[in-house]
């Protein structure tokens, strides 16, 4: 069964997305994801001009050794572009096989370990009014995890909080609809930001204790500090949060340095969570081995896809840590639903970030998952069980658009 064509797709749906689709020589077509937040036309060009020619007439029921050809034979190994194009290839192989196969590809996987993925959604606003608001719409629409992130006093806005204040500036387009997690901003250059470190760790305690007295001590709760903190305020804040008894605290500090993780586990029970920015197994081997950490958040579409995840998954078991799928609306449909695959199959899974995408992405791509009883399920149509719409993608061209970017309030940079 040989490679025939392999096309590198661009759409708009609500925001930008890269998806490769691979047909084969008897019929069999499958996608992959390989969006890249914010640098998609670079994912897109790596796959057209390097990647998609050297897959030409390669048997596609080779995924490892394509997988170990298309990384080895890169002599610039590693980095979200490469990453992300292997994981495109990975993926759209692993849906062909399971349609050969005529099974849900989590059967390939070795089978169900559970009947569907415990997720958590993003309840955020700019006071805590707005907050508990949020809280109780996910609660109603059946959520039973959430992560909680809100404005902090003297900020005109904060990142991954949704709001309606500062929509206009989010939108880029004079919209006074709230903009959501993860907001890449329609614009030709990233929208700045003011961030105050110490406003935020005397505010985000306040926050969690009227969070625990107005939910109760049961409901699941996680955050994400966005990397925005050294190893010495990541260990204060996950102290101060520790009566609070989160279900995770996520991205404390810059996870390029993962000898900083040491210091925040020396001073703090609360569990950790870090990955969604690492893209091999490389970057986990001192968080895994000196379990500094509790939950690995690597997405398929930026880690390798399903081959490279489950060999992080495994490694990962060894040591009693968990999976935790980062699944914003940036991983596309096709990539949600490979993890939804993988996790069902692993053995140590934790819980899955589930962000709904947008009626118009649906409209490009078509897919079977269901959410219930705040879990993910997969369907058992064979694949990945997603179909994209050719016709309606091209109704949304690409448009520039990139995530923020943080100053401090005396001006300078802000490294995270």
């Amino acid at each position: 069964m040989r490679i025939t064509s392999a096309e590198v797709l661009v759409s708009s749906p609500g925001r930008n997305f890269v998806t490769l689709r691979i047909t084969t020589d008897n019929g069999f077509v499958g996608l992959g994801d390989a969006t890249l937040n914010g640098r998609e036309l670079a994912v897109a060009a790596y796959l057209s001009e390097h990647v998609v020619p050297l897959l030409i007439g390669r048997d596609a029921h080779r995924i490892e050794d394509t997988w170990q050809y298309l990384y080895r034979g890169a002599y610039w190994r590693r980095g979200p572009v490469t990453m992300a194009s292997i994981a495109a290839v990975d993926t759209a192989l692993w849906d062909i096989k399971a349609k050969v196969a005529g099974l849900p590809l989590y059967q390939l996987l070795g089978g169900r370990s559970r009947e569907g993925l415990l997720v958590y959604g993003h309840a955020s606003g700019a006071e805590l009014p707005e907050l508990f608001d949020s809280i109780n719409e996910h609660l109603e629409e059946g959520y039973r995890a959430v992560r909680v992130q809100t404005g902090i006093p003297g900020l005109s806005s904060v990142y991954g909080v949704a709001s309606s204040k500062n929509a206009a500036a989010g939108a880029g387009s004079g919209s006074d609809a709230r903009y959501d997690y993860e907001p890449a901003r329609r614009s030709a250059v990233p929208v700045e930001e003011t961030w105050d470190t110490r406003a935020y760790l005397r505010h985000a305690p306040t926050v969690f204790e009227a969070v625990r007295n107005e939910f109760g001590p049961e409901l699941p709760l996680l955050h994400d500090a966005h990397h925005r903190l050294t190893p010495i305020q990541a260990a204060k804040l996950g102290k101060s949060l520790e009566p609070y008894d989160l279900f995770w605290l996520e991205d404390v500090t810059p996870a390029e340095n993962q000898a900083a993780l040491r210091r925040v586990r020396e001073h703090t029970t609360t569990p950790l969570a870090i990955g969604e920015v690492f893209n091999t197994i490389w970057d986990y081997r001192e968080l895994f081995e000196e379990q500094l950490i509790d939950y690995v958040r690597s997405p398929v579409t930026h880690a390798g896809g399903i081959t490279a995840l489950r060999r992080i998954f495994d490694y990962a078991a060894v040591y009693q840590i968990k999976s935790g799928v980062h699944g914003p609306t940036d991983v596309s449909p096709v990539g949600l639903a490979a993890a939804i695959h993988l996790g069902i199959a692993i053995p140590n899974f934790g819980i899955q970030e589930y962000m709904r995408h947008s009626a118009a992405t649906h409209e490009v791509f078509r897919t079977s998952y269901r959410f219930a009883d705040g879990m993910l399920i997969p369907s058992d149509d064979p694949g990945l069980g997603v179909d994209y719409d050719d016709l309606v993608a091209q109704s949304f061209p690409y448009e520039a658009a990139y995530l923020p970017v943080n100053r401090l309030t005396d001006g300078t940079m802000h490294d995270w």
